[in-house]
């Protein structure tokens, strides 16, 4: 965005419902302009109004930010209330004016006022907010399988687990069921609002870049539906034969033999060379262990989540640590200064206290640091490293740093 003027926008305005369509088309515009009818609808259907801004210039809207009420769990399997910031657009007109910071800190002192600690997105230009103080928490694992070279040996009981094609629809009970499930084991993962279920349907033709339409692939073990897989088979010839694509969307199970039995057969489709995931996956996937060959699988990783701590007390309080801590942090905030100054952080695998102190401090850091370390997917070792965190009681950082960490990677199955 560039170092912004000092103007002050128009005006800043809570969204009215029956501006949603300029608003949207303000937001559509400012991201390339081009989006199916089945988005707005659904995104009219999810957007909260209460929750969402609008900048206007006289009777143009030049500005949209929009807050989710979400759950995210956090180290320990605690869902805590997260706004997902979402929607954030200025119009290319109104840039350098002010106008983001004017929806950031509008946004900021109402996520505070909501009660909820935490702030989390997934952003399109990353450098944008972190003067605003979000952290990359959230990384993710993207593959390209070359899938006529790389083989997997599956675990026991893979054999055991049936699969079976479904209407993505007819079974979107039985695997949201299998989502829930999944929520609490993992930091980064957000429950369910009523309404979100839809978004792992949308399959505008649009979109489809030639592929097919969304399939879906259930896995069952005694009857009950244990994981699925959405993807898109895409077909394509070169001189030496078939060369189709798999697109992966979406797959989840809840052991590790029905997760097997769905990579075996994302691996197998009939006249398909490449297995291609779409989304994203756990920097630690178990797939990872099961391929024969990890170079062929192309893998690279991306950001994916950024976290903020609104309330630094109670977001530290709200999970739990890996080992024993009892530590002094001095935390710099300048944009949300009522988190600035010293805390003493105590806790440890069953539970945590997070209070103001006078004592001296043992860490000094800034609130980026916290976010960037808060679900265990960064360490504050890795961030001192890099000169934005500083020891100032001897031991005190690698006891921190261990503290913090997760067992397993933090990871946000879908953007917003």
């Amino acid at each position: 965005m560039g170092t912004e003027r000092t103007e002050s926008p128009s005006e800043l305005t809570v969204l009215r419902p029956a501006d949603f369509d300029r608003w949207w088309d303000g937001l559509i515009r400012a991201f390339g302009g081009v989006a199916a009818g089945e988005e707005r609808e659904l995104d009219r259907s999810l957007t909260e109004f209460d929750r969402s801004l609008a900048v206007r210039d006289g009777d143009e809207i030049v500005g949209t930010a929009g807050a989710f009420s979400f759950r995210m769990t956090v180290p320990g399997g605690a869902g805590v209330p997260a706004a997902g910031v979402t929607m954030v657009s200025v119009a290319a007109t109104h840039r350098r004016r002010g106008v983001l910071t004017s929806m950031m800190r509008r946004q900021l002192d109402d996520v505070r006022e909501w009660g909820e600690p935490l702030a989390v997105l997934t952003a399109s230009e990353p450098a944008i907010y972190g003067r605003f103080g979000y952290a990359a928490a959230i990384h993710q694992l993207h593959a390209e399988i070359d899938t006529s070279r790389v083989t997997l040996d599956v675990p026991a009981g893979t054999d055991d687990v049936r699969l079976r094609y479904a209407n993505p629809a007819d079974v979107l009970a039985e695997c949201e069921a299998v989502f829930a499930e999944l929520v609490p084991r993992r930091p980064g993962m957000l429950a369910r609002q009523p309404g979100w279920e839809r978004v792992g349907l949308l399959d505008p033709e649009s979109e489809r870049d030639g592929a097919s339409a969304l399939q879906c692939v259930v896995a069952e073990r005694e009857g009950r539906v244990t994981g699925y897989a959405r993807f898109r088979t895409k077909l394509g010839w070169s001189p030496s034969g078939h060369d189709g694509t798999v697109s992966l969307d979406d797959l989840a199970a809840l052991d590790p033999a029905s997760d097997a039995a769905l990579w075996r057969f994302l691996f197998g489709i009939d006249l398909m060379s490449t297995l291609r995931t779409v989304r994203g996956r756990p920097l630690d996937d178990a797939w990872q262990h099961l391929v024969s060959d990890i170079r062929r699988c192309r893998t690279r990783v991306r950001d994916m989540g950024y976290v903020r701590l609104v309330d630094v007390g109670t977001a530290l309080a709200a999970r739990t640590y890996q080992a024993p801590v009892d530590v002094v942090l001095e935390v710099d905030d300048a944009f949300c200064p009522w988190n600035a100054g010293r805390w003493r952080l105590s806790g440890d695998a069953k539970g945590a206290s997070c209070e103001r102190t006078t004592d001296a401090a043992e860490l000094a850091l800034s609130v980026r640091e916290l976010g960037a370390a808060y679900l265990g997917g960064v360490t504050l070792l890795s961030l001192a490293a890099a000169g934005r965190v500083r020891e100032l009681r001897p031991g005190a950082l690698a006891a921190a740093s261990v503290a913090f960490g997760s067992p397993v990677a933090a990871w946000l199955p879908h953007s917003f």
